[in-house]
């Protein structure tokens, strides 16, 4: 689950992720900046709570955790779609009964907001292509309150079974150079 970033200075940095979803979302998410440079645009990352005027008494990161909670968070569940099998994940109706059964919100249109900037801002991830292609901007909101949507949580240890992008061409390279900083891969 490796990627090689090439700079212009020839310098080359290398990226793991946890998984292949992880990898493809950070390599769609580069090619994208690149696009938006190469185009001439300045690129800057938008703040969810500016874009869509999140109230400041909204914690994200908390909602995140309680969400996570073994025992009152959303269950992750082993769901099929398309004979695909997706592990840890959960729908988008699922998120929003959550918020309205922990009075996160009044309503689900609320709801969607809200879920939309946990998506925006990295504490959700979409998984299989209705939910992708809501995110990359094919709908009307980036977060779908449906059954069929499925999200999961970055570090759930989420994964599909029989997904295209295992088909993916891998170029097998040999790694040189010293490891500058390890760690984990955050999407911010």
């Amino acid at each position: 689950f490796v990627f090689k970033l090439t700079a212009a200075k020839q310098q080359d940095h290398f990226f793991q992720a946890a998984y292949l979803e992880e990898r493809d979302a950070w390599v769609r998410d580069i090619k994208k900046a690149i696009r938006c440079i190469d185009g001439g645009q300045r690129f800057a990352r938008k703040s969810t709570r500016r874009s869509i005027r999140l109230p400041e008494t909204i914690n994200l990161s908390a909602l995140y955790l309680s969400m996570k909670d073994p025992e009152k968070g959303i269950k992750e569940l082993k769901l099929e779609k398309d004979k695909k099998v997706f592990n840890h994940c959960f729908t988008g109706t699922s998120v929003i009964d959550w918020l309205v059964s922990s009075n996160s919100i009044r309503n689900r249109k609320e709801g969607l907001m809200l879920a939309s900037s946990l998506l925006s801002e990295g504490y959700l991830q979409p998984a299989g292509d209705t939910s992708k292609a809501a995110a990359e901007g094919l709908s009307d909101t980036p977060f779908l309150d449906l059954s069929d949507a499925y999200y999961y949580f970055p570090d759930s240890g989420f994964f599909c079974e029989g997904n295209s992008s295992d088909d993916d061409v891998v170029l097998k390279e040999e790694f040189r150079g010293i490891v500058v900083k390890q760690g984990c891969l955050l999407k911010q």
